[in-house]
């Protein structure tokens, strides 16, 4: 049996990585992937990885700060990711941790995790209780707000990347007319057997988003993505009752308890919790446990090479977004088939670096 591993350090580094489509939020532009690449290295020789979104290079810094600073904490400390979770919160329970404590947070757990499935020999899925199978996916690596005479041909490019059934676009122009139309063209060329998602990235005001929720319910759309402010429950669930397309939100959910209170307000029709928002792996299992006792169907956010094995021992398992943000620096990418991810069977998460490739992204 594998002994039990215990932290000998952090390894993190910062790192931006070339993306082929560039993705438009409500931030703004995001002409790199500001990633924070963390190796969680034990006693016993096994190396644990994750990486973390830092969303702006305006935060790469601070996250790579405090992951330093919370390695101090837990050197020596068994890799136990419950343990190691409540160790540190409560250690930032005057600060909470949202934010950059947040994000360092998810990165520890998740890096902790993929090492103990490694000491066990077996994937993550496995360890959780799963197995390794393929997780239907959609994919999120284009369509952003732009040029609409450009995007049927985009989504074509998309689906047969992958022979995806599924792709999602953003909207959110400050022209409705031109979202229209947007929406239009890329049904025009795709069809109606193909399944339609779009994103309107908080940035429409409550009475807005009614306005445009209403116009595009005859549209064939899945879902509406987060039309308002993400904390906006409230909001959110007079939306949906307004609008017969379903919403769709839970990105930004920074804990169970929030995703509770979104649940409870009715805030959705659909739930999409980020791994590294709402906590790591040991915080996806809490909230894969609410969406379950709610009956309502739970996709991920982002980081496809892990929620891959979160979602196949999700109850409520809907859709994984895949996006290859992370592609150019792993030595074996997120592989889809038939408009499924593949979860590898092989132990932990799969997640192995390009050390090429990192060091040439490396940011100093």
């Amino acid at each position: 049996m594998q002994a039990a591993l215990t932290i000998r350090n952090l390894r993190v580094r910062p790192v931006s990585v070339p993306v082929r489509i560039q993705p438009v939020a409500a931030t703004g532009a995001i002409p790199t992937m500001p990633l924070v690449l963390i190796d969680l290295e034990t006693d016993q020789g096994i190396t644990g990885r994750a990486y973390t979104f830092a969303i702006t290079p305006l935060a790469q810094k601070p996250v790579v700060e405090a992951l330093n600073g919370l390695a101090g904490l837990i050197k020596g400390d068994p890799v136990a990711p419950f343990e190691i979770d409540a160790k540190l919160k409560k250690r930032l329970t005057l600060l909470d941790t949202p934010g950059v404590f947040g994000l360092a947070l998810a990165g520890i757990d998740m890096a902790a995790w993929d090492a103990v499935a490694q000491a066990r020999g077996v994937p993550l899925v496995t360890l959780l209780g799963g197995h390794p199978r393929p997780v239907k996916a959609y994919n999120s690596c284009g369509l952003w707000v732009g040029d609409v005479a450009k995007l049927p041909d985009q989504a074509a490019q998309l689906l047969a990347e992958g022979n995806f059934s599924a792709v999602k676009m953003r909207l959110g122009r400050d022209d409705f007319a031109q979202d229209l139309a947007a929406v239009r063209a890329v049904k025009a060329r795709i069809g109606d057997s193909v399944t339609l998602m779009c994103d309107f990235n908080q940035r429409l005001t409550y009475n807005e988003a009614i306005r445009r929720g209403r116009a595009l319910d005859d549209e064939g759309l899945y879902w509406i993505e987060e039309p308002v402010r993400h904390d906006d429950y409230a909001g959110a669930a007079k939306i949906a009752t307004e609008v017969k397309t379903p919403i769709q939100i839970g990105e930004n959910l920074l804990t169970s308890f929030e995703m509770l209170q979104a649940l409870e307000a009715r805030a959705m029709d659909f739930v999409m919790p980020d791994v590294q928002r709402i906590g790591g792996v040991t915080g996806w299992l809490r909230a894969a446990t609410l969406a379950h006792a709610f009956g309502m169907e739970m996709s991920s956010h982002l980081f496809p090479e892990i929620s891959s094995h979160l979602l196949a021992v999700t109850p409520t398992c809907h859709y994984l977004e895949y996006v290859d943000w992370a592609a150019p620096i792993l030595e074996e990418p997120t592989v889809v088939r038939d408009g499924h991810v593949t979860i590898p069977d092989k132990p932990g998460t799969g997640i192995v670096w390009n050390e090429g490739a990192v060091a040439k992204f490396i940011v100093q």
